[in-house]
């Protein structure tokens, strides 16, 4: 026993050294990436002191949606009481809430909509296979939302960068479930509905696309890395979270790191450590805010912001 104990312990060790990842959370047995979404966007309604009434715009940013279709942001729109409101998904892996807030930002800044909400959801314990160490280590279950309308002059969005490089979407990716590969015997058998990634080609990726996207999303704000407050990356890998730092030349206390406590929560991750690092005090009104992502796709995606709130 005690063979087998140090064993499991040594395997801990390494994995926290490697992912930076302690804890994860899982949803309960018959929840959904909706009802997740719902209590995140209840939340973020009240703190933003917004009826749902008064929401034109839902976007719930998601890779495990409740069904194919109807979206799961329809779902959401009605149990909020959003009944004024478009909705739709938005399908970037990882990188989705940040692409979202791009999309819902200039729905806003071109005066379509006042108020939009917009949730990064996700439910990744439901399409895990619980036997490969590669990916069932990594991943977690997490909602958060933010409410998107007009602001003061020089404060919101400054800088947009979003892109995509489609030739890398077989390196983390669903196989089967659509047109496809659509489900059977044989695929469910094969274990093609699990998410199925290449850690290297991924690690390789966001490596070399974080620093790159950052400072893209900076020039277009004119600003510099020296000129952020708060970087909040994807909270993928700690070693990733890292290199970002690094090749930014930004001191890691200037970086919001959970991936600890959540490991890596896909499109939520962002909006889960926005809202931590609002609720303890760190988002100042008219401090500099970077969002950096990286996902499927493969995506990516970079917003600076003046906070508002």
């Amino acid at each position: 026993t005690q063979g087998v104990s140090s064993a499991a312990s040594d395997v801990y060790k390494r994995q926290v050294e490697r992912t930076g990842i302690k804890n994860r959370h899982i949803a309960a047995e018959g929840e959904a990436t909706s009802d997740m979404s719902v209590i995140a966007a209840e939340r973020a309604l009240a703190d933003a002191g917004v009826s749902p009434e008064e929401i034109e715009l839902v976007i719930v940013a998601t890779a495990s949606a409740d069904h194919a279709f109807p979206s799961t942001a329809c779902l959401v729109q009605d149990r909020i009481g959003a009944k004024n409101a478009a909705a739709f998904d938005l399908s970037a892996g990882c990188s989705g809430f940040v692409y979202s807030l791009g999309v819902a930002s200039q729905m806003v800044k071109s005066g379509l909509y006042k108020k939009a909400l917009i949730i990064g959801a996700e439910t990744l314990s439901r399409i895990m296979n619980w036997e490969d160490r590669n990916t069932c280590v990594l991943f977690g279950d997490g909602a958060g939302a933010a409410v998107i309308g007009e602001v003061e002059d020089g404060l919101g969005v400054l800088g947009i960068d979003l892109g995509s490089d489609g030739s890398g979407g077989k390196y983390l990716f669903q196989p089967a479930g659509g047109s496809r590969r659509p489900a059977s015997h044989e695929t469910v058998d094969a274990r093609e509905h699990f998410i199925h990634m290449n850690g290297n080609e991924a690690f390789k990726f966001a490596i070399q696309i974080m620093g790159k996207t950052a400072k893209r999303a900076l020039a277009k704000a004119g600003l510099e890395p020296a000129d952020v407050d708060l970087l909040v990356p994807h909270q993928a890998n700690i070693r990733i979270i890292n290199s970002a730092a690094k090749r930014l030349k930004m001191p890691m206390e200037k970086v919001w790191v959970n991936v600890d406590k959540y490991g890596n929560t896909s499109a939520a991750s962002i909006p889960i450590a926005l809202c931590e690092a609002q609720e303890q005090g760190v988002l100042k009104k008219g401090g500099t805010v970077l969002l950096v992502g990286f996902g499927a796709g493969l995506t990516w995606s970079s917003i600076v912001l003046k906070w508002s709130k």
